[in-house]
This record gives structure tokens, C-alpha cells and sequence, in this order.
């Protein structure tokens, strides 16, 4: 009898180590955006015990890259397993994670006005949809090659929005891209309001973040950086994000750079996604019950 209920022992706790130490989910959210003027999904990286809590949780807006979709960070990227396991160790607050579907936008106002979705419907959708912190140490961004390009563009543009920005190998070339970058392909960067067409140097300076500079400093808001990329980049990036960090670094901002082993590719973004994620969330509010401003929009 003994024998037995040592037996079943061993196989009930054989069973609950072999269960998953978490139960986050991947979600997809779509709606209508008055920006885009048609329907928009995102995914959304909910973490272990959001369905059975009251919290309001701080959120980071993840970006994929050129001609990529709303589930490149979970596929390739294996995001909910690194965040999982970040939460897990204590070295992420439990946040969620919102990855927009933009193609080959380039996060600007042109192929569509991709831009005025994201920061005016996306925050606004996933304020009202979901639990999040509404300020703005409640608020991340992170992308990799163009989604590091628009986590730039948006918080030189908007630092009253975002706390801190992780820039995974961002496609930020200065004075133009190389002839092999997708944006002289992406029919965002040429002439005329759309963008379509030849790729036209002028405009990709226009929208750039040298353009954005003078503004961002004014504003004297300082927003955290991380900044990588591999050492072996197709594009040279390495020498970009070196470029763009020393700029931060001479003009008193935070950042901190990384160069990794590695080309243009996933095993670099996947490799580091994690270590941008520490870096960002040192700036991000803690799980917090919602306040009564909070509750009231939500019920409205």
C-alpha cells in the first residue's frame, strides 16, 4: 500500500514538473482603423495569471521588420517562451507584448498612413481592449531592421509616449540606404505623397531621424535606448548603430550598444531580444491596480 502511494507520488510530481511553468497566451486582435480605412490586426503576448487578474500592466510595442507580419516575433522570434522565461526569473515585470501587422510601411505616412495608426488607433485600440498602464512609463517600443527604424522615428517624434525604445539592428542609414536595403524597394521612399514609385534620396533624408533630431532634443525629454547589431550585418548596421549611439551618448541621452556575433538575420534578434527587454523594462512601471480614471474610460 505504501509501495502504491509512493508510486502515485512520484507520478503526480513527475506530471507538475512536466507541466509548462506559465500559462501566457498569443492573442490576435483585429479592428477597424480610421487611419488605415479598413481592418488591422495585431497579435497580443498576454502574460501568466492576466485573465484572473485586476492589473494594469505596462506594454511594449514590438515591431517587425521590412515586409514581415504580426506573427515574425512569435514564429521566428519565440518571444512568448523568452518572455515567459524573463518574467519567471524576476528580471521583467509580468507585461504584455502588442505586434502590429505593418508590411513594408516603414511605420511613415505614405504607402498608408501607417504612422497615425499606430500611434493614434493601435494605442488607443489596445488602451480600451486591454489592461495596460495608460502613461507613459507605462508604454515600450522595440522593433528590429524597419520596426527599429519606427521604434526611432517614434519616440524621437513622440518622447512624451514611450519610456524607452530597444533598436535590434535598426535599419537608421545615414545619409541613404545601401542598394540592397529594402527601403529603395519598398515604394514608401519615392516621389510623391504615397511614396511609390523610384526611390528618391531626398525623402528617405525627410523622414529620417537626422530630421527628427533638433525637435526630439527641444523637447528635453530623455528616452533610454538599447541599441544592437550584429557584427557581421548584410546592410552594415554595425557601424549605424555605432554612429547613432555615440550621437545619444554626446547629447547626455541614455543608451546603451551591443554588438553581437552575427548577420542580418533571426538568430541575432532572437539571441537579443531578451537582453533589450531587461534593458527597457528598468524604465517601465510595475503591475499596478487601475486607477479610477482608468476604470471609468474602461467603462465606459
Amino acid at each position: 500500500m505504501i509501495g502504491a502511494l509512493r508510486r502515485l507520488l512520484l507520478v503526480a510530481l513527475a506530471l507538475a514538473f512536466a507541466l509548462p511553468a506559465t500559462a501566457s497566451v498569443v492573442v490576435t486582435r483585429e479592428f477597424d482603423s480610421p487611419a488605415l480605412k479598413r481592418k488591422w490586426s495585431y497579435a497580443v503576448y498576454l502574460p501568466d495569471g492576466y485573465e484572473t487578474s485586476t492589473l494594469s500592466y505596462p506594454v511594449l510595442y514590438l515591431l517587425h521588420g521590412h515586409n514581415g507580419g504580426l506573427y515574425d516575433w512569435s514564429n521566428a522570434g519565440h518571444i512568448q517562451s523568452t518572455t515567459d522565461a524573463l518574467i519567471a526569473h524576476g528580471e521583467i515585470p509580468p507585461a504584455i507584448i502588442v505586434m502590429p501587422d505593418a508590411g513594408s510601411t516603414w511605420y511613415v505616412d505614405r504607402k498608408e498612413q501607417m504612422e497615425t495608426a499606430v500611434i493614434q488607433d493601435l494605442l488607443g485600440d489596445v488602451q480600451r481592449t486591454f489592461r495596460v498602464i495608460d502613461a507613459r512609463n507605462g508604454r515600450l517600443v522595440a522593433g528590429l531592421s524597419m520596426g527599429g527604424y519606427g521604434a526611432l522615428r517614434f519616440v524621437l517624434k513622440y518622447p512624451e509616449k514611450f519610456a524607452a525604445a530597444g533598436l535590434l539592428s535598426p535599419a537608421v542609414y545615414d545619409p541613404e540606404p545601401p542598394q540592397a536595403s529594402g527601403a529603395r524597394k519598398a515604394g514608401v521612399f519615392g516621389a510623391g505623397t504615397s511614396g511609390a514609385g523610384e526611390f528618391d534620396a531626398q525623402v528617405w533624408k525627410e523622414l529620417n531621424y537626422p530630421a527628427l533630431w533638433d525637435a526630439f532634443l527641444a523637447k528635453k525629454i530623455a528616452v533610454p535606448m538599447y541599441i544592437n547589431s550584429g557584427d557581421d550585418d548584410d546592410y552594415f548596421i554595425e557601424a549605424e548603430a555605432t554612429r547613432l549611439y555615440s550621437l545619444l551618448r554626446k547629447n547626455g541621452q541614455p543608451a546603451e550598444l551591443r554588438i553581437v556575433d552575427g548577420a542580418h538575420r533571426w538568430p541575432v534578434w532572437e539571441s537579443t531580444i531578451g537582453d533589450a527587454m531587461r534593458y527597457v523594462f528598468r524604465y517601465a512601471a510595475r503591475p499596478a491596480l487601475p486607477t479610477m480614471d482608468a476604470k471609468a474610460r474602461k467603462s465606459r
